[in-house]
């Protein structure tokens, strides 16, 4: 009996130690966690390349498979296949399925996966080249416009048009891009907007990408809001103008060109079916005293942004309609204090004239 107690007692002291001591973690753990844990750096490489390129990345958007190529080195080496952002780039924007574009995309620097980097971000910060009067370096030679337009995410307008820039015409003339000739019509699904409702539909149903290109200097940017930032009927001709816009900025401080409005307008009217009809899809760049920019000018505002640094996030649209905003305000205020200084100068020519007839009055009375 005595030694029974005395065993108890060393078995309970064995206990105590043991219990007063900290666990191991793997204690701690179910055994299907602490594999888990002790393999989480080699969990997906034990997924074979094959199934992650064909059943996973193909299923990702292009800012989800750029996430995911940041999580690790083996994600980064499979989600940098260059047919895989090739695929991206043509889900994204039908236009650069065109052979000329797919070709100049193909000289970026890192292909298609450089292009979407470019022109997936819709906030610029534009570069500055000192005096906006003096050439900037490399003018590019030629522009290359890719335009995708959808309604309710169906594509209803796809176009590539290239634009020649180096011509004394066009550094000289009124900078403007036509996508459809005078008399050309695109026809679509959307119903002719009869009502303001309607137009209130193309508003948030209508979305636009307006892709520049520079196949020189290999760079690219978005010039769309995506989504609208007006829609008004022309009080005329009753056909609906929808406009999508970009702030470009760079200009000297003060300067007209401080801040330019990049303005897309997509032109639709009625048809005898009662669709609409796309009429024009037009782009001019806007300084901040009403003025359109000349071919030139242009150029300089839009290498100022093919050159600038993109910035990521996920309020693009929310960004882009809020620099709209800040430029029209800016406009205004430009043309109020415009418009004081023009009345103060009339006032001051005013009491001179009055001063001189006056003068000249006295002159004569007292002669």
């Amino acid at each position: 009996m005595q030694n029974a107690l005395l065993q108890t007692r060393k078995d309970s002291k064995t206990m105590a130690t043991t219990s007063s001591a900290s666990p191991p973690l793997s204690a701690l753990c179910s055994p299907a966690i602490t594999i888990v844990d002790q393999n989480n750096a080699s969990t997906i490489s034990t997924v074979h390349q094959d199934i992650i390129e064909t059943h996973i990345f193909t299923r990702l958007d292009g800012p989800t498979l750029a996430s995911a190529s940041c999580a690790s080195t083996h994600l980064h080496a499979l989600a940098s296949q260059e047919n895989l952002w090739t695929d991206i780039c043509h889900s994204t924007w039908p236009s650069t399925t065109s052979s000329r574009v797919r070709h100049v995309i193909s000289n970026f620097h890192n292909g298609p996966r450089s292009f979407f980097s470019d022109a997936f971000p819709l906030t610029i910060e534009p570069v500055s080249f000192g005096n906006s009067s003096e050439n900037p370096p490399d003018l590019p030679t030629e522009i290359i416009s890719a335009v995708d337009i959808y309604y309710k995410k169906e594509q209803i307008f796809s176009k590539v048009v290239e634009t020649e820039t180096v011509s004394a015409w066009f550094k000289c003339s009124p900078f403007r891009v036509d996508l459809l000739d005078p008399k050309e019509a695109v026809s679509t699904r959307i119903p002719n907007p009869d009502k303001d409702d309607t137009c209130r539909d193309l508003e948030e149903d209508m979305e636009l990408s307006w892709i520049i290109i520079d196949p020189i200097g290999k760079r690219a940017m978005n010039l769309s809001s995506q989504r609208p930032v007006n829609v008004h009927r022309h009080w005329l001709s009753g056909e609906v103008q929808v406009k999508f816009a970009s702030v470009v900025g760079g200009g000297g401080i003060g300067a007209a060109t401080e801040l330019v409005q990049c303005g897309v307008v997509v032109t639709c009217g009625g048809s005898a079916k009662g669709e609409m009809h796309v009429r024009e899809v037009s782009l001019q760049l806007e300084d901040m005293d009403g003025m359109y920019l000349n071919g030139r000018e242009s150029l300089v505002m839009l290498r100022r942004g093919l050159a600038g640094k993109r910035r990521r996030g996920k309020k693009r649209e929310s960004e882009r309609k809020k620099e709209v905003e800040e430029f029209l305000e800016r406009k205004r205020e430009r043309k109020e204090r415009k418009m004081r200084r023009e009345g103060t100068l009339d006032t001051l020519c005013v009491a001179f004239g009055v001063s001189a007839f006056a003068s000249s009055l006295l002159f004569l009375l007292f002669r």
